[in-house]
């Protein structure tokens, strides 16, 4: 009767065990930020495989899995660089290093190894897609998250390496940077400024904390608000380029462009509400507007590929 008692604990206790470290390994890697911007990859490999560089199952599988590690790696290296800091913000004390669950050392073996097999799988696809992704990881831990606590600079400077996921899945398909990979980067690009505004807005009393300047004038007023705006429109209009004919073989047809252009309205309306009322409520509801604008504009521009 104690033997099967203890085979049962120690079972219970792996299986907690096992279950503790996948849960930390998510957290982590942020699985959630994660899988959303390998979409972006996704859509832009998509879009990018034609006749000349046809659909291949091997490269997305790469490229989904080294598109993971490259994202987890970033996340992981900027958990250890910012766990005192972390810990002093409400949303991220929980993490797996600044709560003690992790140390510094297991985190940073974890952030090389994604990087070492993300690096590795890119490259298998070409060159090039490996090029953006070290890139990727480079600005986001050695720039952007230093600058975090100096300068709301730091959110154009990280508005480089969040753009890349788009634009690297046509690199992938293609083996190629030209004008239609350079104008899904534009579009990410101008996405990222709205969308981390309207987070350090609502988020902007737990940054505080940490010292972390998020907004451009540094303060929840009508100059960030109207920067936003701004920032939206320009989105709107990169948005709208392929209906134009000259990016290459990226191509919307004008009923997509309708759709597009109103998706942008959408998110502009928000923009002008947060400028408004400039609630948390109002910021909060831009940030998730954010979210699904990037999402749909993505699934439009690949069904108008499919069935135009």
């Amino acid at each position: 009767m104690k033997t099967q008692m203890r085979t049962a604990l120690n079972a219970n206790a792996n299986t907690f065990s096992i279950k503790a470290i996948f849960t930390d390994f998510k957290e982590i890697t942020k699985a959630g930020l994660a899988v959303s911007v390998l979409f972006s990859s996704i859509a832009g490999y998509l879009l990018g495989f034609d006749a000349a560089h046809p659909f291949s199952w091997s490269v997305l599988a790469m490229l989904m899995v080294g598109g993971y590690c490259m994202v987890g790696a970033s996340n992981a290296f900027n958990q250890v660089i910012e766990k005192d800091l972390d810990a002093l913000m409400d949303r991220t004390k929980n993490r797996p290093v600044p709560s003690g669950r992790m140390t510094p050392n297991n985190a940073l073996i974890i952030a090389s190894l994604l990087t070492l097999i993300g690096v590795a799988l890119l490259y298998m696809i070409n060159p090039k897609t490996a090029m953006f992704g070290a890139i990727s990881i480079f600005l986001y831990t050695s720039v952007y998250t230093p600058l975090k606590t100096m300068t709301p600079l730091s959110v154009f400077v990280g508005a480089f390496p969040g753009a890349i996921p788009f634009m690297l899945g046509w690199v992938a398909a293609t083996g190629d940077f030209g004008i239609e990979a350079g104008t899904l980067f534009l579009i990410q690009f101008f996405w990222q400024f709205p969308h981390f505004w309207s987070i350090g807005w609502f988020l902007y009393e737990d940054y505080e904390k940490a010292g972390f300047f998020m907004l451009p004038s540094g303060k929840k007023d009508k100059s960030t608000a109207l920067q936003t705006i701004l920032y939206t429109v320009w989105l709107i209009i990169a948005s709208l380029l392929p209906m134009l004919g000259y990016t290459g073989k990226l191509y919307i047809t004008p009923v997509a462009a309708i759709i597009v252009f109103l998706l942008g309205l959408w998110m502009l309306f928000y923009a002008v509400r947060l400028y408004q009322l400039r609630t948390s409520k109002a910021a909060k509801t831009l940030m998730l507007v954010s979210v699904s604008y990037i999402t749909l504009l993505q699934i439009v521009y690949i069904l108008d590929k499919f069935f135009r």
